[in-house]
């Protein structure tokens, strides 16, 4: 894992950053806020749970936690992608409740300066809810989408997922259906 630093020539020195976690979702780069981030984890098993909803890709143990894990793709509506030897489960905590969110890949760390990000465009807005949407930041010739994981999943769908990862007995993870990922 990298920092890497999108500041401009001549820019301030009391100009305020948004530090970023970095990944992949489709093709196109994402950023959410490190603050929000516990931890970022290589793919382990993942049990799949009946009935869950559809962006739920299962539950994992995180020494000892119960912790429900999502397939961001298929929340934002993007194709399926099998998982690989890059994919990673970011933990993040939204409220009171960790989530795991399956992307694609990560790339690192980056320190974003404020003034470089933008309200989101119309054009991506068509794609994904604006809601997830905070904006979209431009380092050099590249841009990521900021997510608000708040948004991303409601508060009534966090809601439901804690009460999912917390319905599950202590961890027993060779009594319960895993999937390899």
């Amino acid at each position: 894992m990298f920092e890497e630093r999108a500041d401009k020539e001549g820019s301030p020195l009391s100009e305020e950053w948004l530090h970023l976690v970095v990944f992949e979702l489709s093709g196109e780069e994402f950023g959410v806020n490190i603050m929000q981030v516990s931890e970022i984890m290589p793919v382990s098993k993942i049990t799949r749970v009946p009935q869950a909803p559809e962006c739920v890709k299962g539950l994992i143990n995180l020494r000892g936690k119960i912790i429900v894990v999502i397939d961001l793709n298929r929340r934002l509506g993007f194709s399926l992608r099998e998982s690989d030897s890059l994919s990673r489960i970011i933990i993040v905590e939204v409220g009171d409740t960790t989530i795991g969110m399956l992307v694609n890949s990560v790339s690192g760390v980056l320190k974003l300066p404020l003034s470089s990000i933008e309200p989101t465009p119309d054009m991506i807005k068509s794609k994904i809810n604006s809601e997830y949407l905070t904006g979209v930041g431009k380092v050099g010739s590249r841009l990521l989408i900021l997510l608000n994981l708040a948004r991303v999943l409601g508060e009534e769908e966090v809601d439901e997922l804690s009460q999912l990862s917390s319905s599950i007995p202590s961890p027993s993870s060779e009594n319960l259906p895993e999937e390899n990922i």
